[in-house]
């Protein structure tokens, strides 16, 4: 049996992405946002209200994203329960140092071990929020979260993930079957 809810918008799960930009001065800036994900094969959407981030986004027409982690639970949140409007060092006040990206003007957080970097390629308004489509340029991940033939385990990430009707975070984990072969046994 199922209990209806009324018109509520729960789609799951919400990658935790912590998404970093320089400010005017050069200085790093990151905010905590759920509303984003792949749109494509080498392109990022997210949605993002009026923030410093935002600004910074389109003035430097690039960003990077981490993915915020369980060893960094506390840093992910602090960066989004704070504005750099109102704390322009949250980034310090939160532990987290940055390196410069090799590949776009956008910091790169090095405590996370998973980070995308990406150029801007549209930014537009839209249902009250602003859009924002990157497309990668580079993928850079900690050699501590690869498996031994060189590829992204997302379970050594133990990447957070974003649960809105609880308001609270989970982990990504183990894995449930392989994808494009579980079905086949259907076939």
């Amino acid at each position: 049996m199922k209990r209806n809810f009324g018109a509520k918008a729960v789609i799951t799960p919400l990658p935790v992405l912590i998404i970093a930009t320089y400010n005017e001065d050069g200085s790093a800036d990151a905010m905590n946002a759920a509303w984003g994900g792949q749109c494509g094969g080498k392109h990022i959407a997210l949605n993002l209200g009026s923030h410093v981030t935002t600004e910074n986004i389109r003035r430097n027409q690039a960003f990077t994203v981490s993915f915020a982690d369980k060893k960094n639970l506390i840093a992910s949140d602090y960066v989004g329960l704070v504005s750099a409007k109102d704390v322009p060092d949250k980034l310090e006040k939160a532990g987290l140092h940055t390196v410069r990206s090799e590949f776009v003007n956008a910091p790169v957080i090095v405590e996370y071990p998973l980070t995308i970097e990406c150029k801007v390629v549209s930014i537009r308004e839209e249902l009250g929020e602003i859009r924002v489509v990157g497309e990668v340029v580079n993928l850079s991940a900690e050699v501590s979260i690869l498996t031994e033939d060189g590829k992204i385990d997302l379970g050594k990430v133990e990447a957070l993930v974003y649960d809105s009707p609880a308001h609270a975070y989970r982990v990504v984990g183990e894995v449930a079957g392989a994808a494009f072969q579980a079905g086949l046994a259907l076939k």
